[in-house]
Parts: structure tokens; sequence; C-alpha cells
């Protein structure tokens, strides 16, 4: 004996709301990181170099190829100082 296929709808509808939402959630972050691939497994060194480039360029993926900082960001150093004994 078959199923009826009014049985299977749920299921469907279930499914393509979880590939809606997938798709969904991969397009957000994607724009969010101006058109490129979300990075994985990032090390301390690669989260510095991005809060850098944002600083830079307003993406956290951006690049740049001006040859000098722009106005300001000379003292914008993410690295903070030890204050040194007298």
């Amino acid at each position: 004996m078959g199923v009826p296929f009014e049985a299977l709808l749920p299921y469907g509808i279930m499914l393509g709301m979880f590939a809606f939402t997938g798709f969904s959630v991969g397009q957000l972050k994607e724009m969010q990181n101006g058109g490129k691939k979300t990075r994985r497994g990032l090390d301390a060194w690669d989260n510095v170099m991005m809060q850098r480039d944002r600083r830079l360029t307003g993406f956290a993926r951006g690049q740049t190829d001006k040859p000098e900082a722009p106005p300001g960001f000379e003292l914008n150093n993410p690295w903070r100082m030890e204050q040194r004994f007298i």
C-alpha cells in the first residue's frame, strides 16, 4: 500500500524552509564580508589584521592599495604598549 502524497507535504515544506534558511544565512554572511567567503579557523594574528583592515576600509576582509594611511590612523593602533620601568 502506498503512502498518500498529502502525508509527505509537511516534510517537503520543512525541507524547503531549511534550504531557504541555509541559503539566506550564507548570502548574508557573504554580503557582510564584502562579497568574499567567510573565514574559519582564525588565530590572534588574523583577528588583528582583520581589525586593521576594517579600520582602513570599513570591511573586515577589505584591502586597499593606497600607499599612505588615512588621517588619524597613525594614532589608531590596536597594540597596547607596556609601561616602562624608570
